[in-house]
Order: C-alpha cells, then structure tokens, then sequence
C-alpha cells in the first residue's frame, strides 16, 4: 500500500484547482507523435488523457505513426522517401500507412477501454469516436517531385465533431484524409491537428513530441527551456532557422504552434512525451514543463474587476487562516474591488493588494498584498507593489503605508520605514486593532 502524505498532497490539491476550474468545459486538440507509441508509453498516457476528460475538458486526440510505417515499409523491403519534410506515399507506403493506421487506431481505443482496479482507469467511461472527418487534397508536384498519394487538409469537419466532443466522446483523428471521389491520402499529423484546433476554434493545440520544447539559445542544447513564447518571438525564431525536415528541427513543431494561434487558437504547446504526465505538469502547474506559443504574455497586472473577487477570495483565504492577514467578508471586497490590482496568469489570480487612499492626509494604505506561494520568488510582490506606487501617484498622493505583522523586513528592503501608529490618517487610526500590535510602515514617494 502507498502513502499518502497529506501536507504534500492537500497542497497540491489546492494549487491545481483554480485550472480545474478554468478548463473544465474547454476544448484541448491533442497531436500525439508516432513515436510515443513506439516507445511504449501510450498506456501511461491514455491515463493522463482519461484525467483530463474526467475533469470536463473536450479531447480531440490525433495520432502519428511516422516511425510505425517505417516499420512496415522496412519490413516489405522498400525504403522511405521524404522531401521537403513530407513523405512521399507512393502506392505500397499508402498500403503500409492505412495498415499502421488501422493496428495503432486499434491499440489506442483498447488502450481507452482498460479499466483495472487501482489505475487512472478506473471507472473511467472514455467513449472514442473516429471516422472520416476530414477531406484532403492532393500535394501535387513541388520541385519537381511528385509526392503522389500524400496530401493537405482542404477541410476539417468541425459541426460533426463538436457535436461528438460536446456529449462526451473523446474523437480520434488518424492522419487521413479523402477526396470528394473517394481517394486516400497520407496527411501530417502536425498538419491535422493544428487544421482541427483552428477549425474547432479550440482553446489548446499540444503536441506530445520528441524533443523537450524550444530552448532559449537554440543553438545550446543545454540551455534553458523557454517556457512561454510570445507568438512575434517565435515568427522571429522561425525566420532564422532554415525550413525544417526532421521532426527534431527547431522549426518542425514551432511551425504549426504559429499557423495554430494565428488561426485564433489562444495557446500551443510542444511537450516533451519522454516526461511522465507531460501534458498534466503543462496544464496544471504554473510554469509548464514544455514551450507555449501564445499570441501575447499571458501574465496579465491589470486593475481588479467584479469578475476577480473570487479568484482574490480563493488567494487570500489561506492567510487570512493563518493569520497573516486580517479576515475581510465578500461583500467587503466586491465594494472596494475597483482599488485592488491583481496578477494573473493563463487566467488564474497568483497575486494582488489594495490601494485604500486618504486624500486629506495625501496617504494611501496598501492592504491584503499577497502572493500565491506557488510563484513566491519570482518577483510578482514587487510587481505589484510598483503598480500600487504608480495608482497612489496617479491619486496625487505623497507616500502609502502598510500595516504588517510577519512581513516587515519585505517591506524595509523596499524602501518603507517604521513609524508609530499615531501617524495614521485619523479615520484609519480609528480602525486600528491595538490587540494585533501590527507594525505601521511608510513609503514616500519621488
């Protein structure tokens, strides 16, 4: 039996539900590399995929089999042929292709059957719905190669398959695609899965991959993950690299994460499938663990509205429990919410404060600063106290104070300095709690 370790769990727990929140209803394209099969970890991720539709979130999961038709061409004694970066599928490669796309279409719906006791599976009800959802065209002659049977999306059929994901359904999608006469032809599945994601209007496009994500100096393979990637930085990083063939190719990926978002998909991701619960760490965690492409820095410091009280409510509650803070009721929040600022990222609340103004005193109180523990360190306090500072001047005020009990030192390392309570404004002075002895501190501002 395995323990279960509450003061790590409940944690964790929490930290992760305001995503499940924010997703659940959402609709994630999946693109899944033939080579996560070939390494044996479909299994594994089939469970991560049952997570996530057991939280509401609507699949669409599209499998490669590059390596598989490998497989088979090797074992017939014809070799593959690839120009610029597309197979060429003459007659036997498109017999090898549906042969590969018929076994791997088999293994990924047992895979979603399985239901052994003391598994994800586990009275997991995964319906998965596959057909002939996508009509193709013909590459045609590039170069003066003729790539014969392999071909492009001419279009998605987006009504049949929404209304799939929308009762419940996971839909598989196989890199095929026909012609109005019927006609096979051997499709990328980069290229399906960013034609779905557009089409769906999707709110997520991940690619499960061969390589960690992009690096923030391409050219040292030691380098640093890039977390999150501004949509124009990766036109840039895509303008400087040469036209990709392998799928290891910097620009391989990188390539349909930009046609995604500027097809109106808000997020891409390219994720390592070599990473256990790889696509779990991108979805619920702060930081990620591959790259996303986004159209602008989600990270967002913006002036509280109606719509954030609760995620400012869920923030707080932990210290005011603990005592850090001083307990404010709902209805305190909603009336005051225009003077909070807050910070937020993939749009979930990690930080705020409040902005109390006392004009006739040329002071402002800063109340309720807090950072979510998940992101403390990375600088959002100061962040915010910035903003803060900028709102006070704006109001044409002189200095701000705060009133703390535990975290004094922050603030002095900030330029605040402690003075006697009898400073405060007369109407905060009366509201001052004597019992709590908390400690007043004061910032002028230049």
């Amino acid at each position: 039996m395995s323990l279960v370790f509450p003061h790590t769990f409940i944690p964790w727990f929490r930290a992760v539900a305001p995503y499940i929140h924010a997703y659940r209803g959402k609709t994630f394209v999946v693109g899944m590399a033939g080579e996560l099969i070939a390494a044996g970890k479909l299994n594994a991720f089939v469970q991560d995929l049952a997570i996530l539709h057991a939280m509401g979130i609507k699949l669409v999961l599209v499998h490669g089999f590059r390596p598989q038709v490998d497989e088979q061409l090797a074992a017939k004694g014809h070799s593959s042929r690839y120009s610029h970066g597309i197979r060429i599928t003459d007659a036997i490669t498109l017999d090898c292709a549906e042969e590969a796309a018929g076994q791997l279409r088999f293994e990924i719906e047992a895979a979603f059957s399985q239901g052994l006791p003391n598994t994800p599976m586990a009275n997991a009800t995964v319906r998965v719905v596959s057909g002939n959802f996508l009509t193709a065209r013909p590459v045609g002659i590039v170069d003066g190669v003729d790539f014969i049977h392999s071909g492009l999306v001419r279009r998605v059929d987006s009504a049949t398959i929404r209304r799939a994901i929308d009762i419940g359904a996971l839909v598989l999608l196989s890199p095929f695609g026909f012609s109005p006469t019927g006609e096979a032809f051997n499709l990328r599945m980069e290229e399906v899965a960013t034609a779905t994601a557009i089409a769906l209007h999707a709110d997520k496009l991940l690619f499960m991959t061969e390589i960690a994500g992009i690096r923030e100096d391409p050219d040292n393979l030691e380098s640093a993950i890039d977390t999150e990637l501004a949509l124009a930085d990766a036109r840039r990083l895509l303008s400087t690299c040469p036209p990709p063939v392998a799928p290891t190719d910097l620009g391989f990926y990188l390539q349909h994460c930009v046609k995604a978002c500027e097809g109106g998909v808000e997020r891409s991701h390219i994720l390592p499938f070599a990473v256990d619960g790889a696509i779990l760490q991108e979805i619920f965690t702060h930081d990620g663990i591959g790259t996303m492409v986004v159209d602008e820095k989600l990270e967002s410091l913006h002036e509280a509205t109606a719509d954030d009280v609760g995620g400012i409510l869920q923030l707080i509650e932990p210290f005011e429990r603990d005592g850090t803070l001083v307990r404010r009721e709902r209805n305190e929040i909603e009336r005051d919410i225009a003077n909070y600022t807050v910070i937020s990222h993939d749009g979930v609340i990690f930080g705020c404060a409040a902005l109390h103004a006392y004009p006739e005193s040329r002071t402002g109180e800063m109340a309720a600063l807090t950072v979510s523990p998940a992101v403390q360190g990375e600088g959002d306090g100061e962040r915010i106290l910035k903003r803060v500072e900028q709102r006070a001047k704006a109001q044409g005020l002189d200095s701000i104070f705060v009133l703390t009990t535990r975290t004094m030192h922050w603030f002095i390392k900030r330029g605040f300095a402690p003075v006697d309570p009898d400073w405060l404004p007369e109407a905060r002075k009366r509201k001052y709690n004597w019992d709590r002895r908390s400690q007043v501190l004061v910032k002028k501002l230049g």
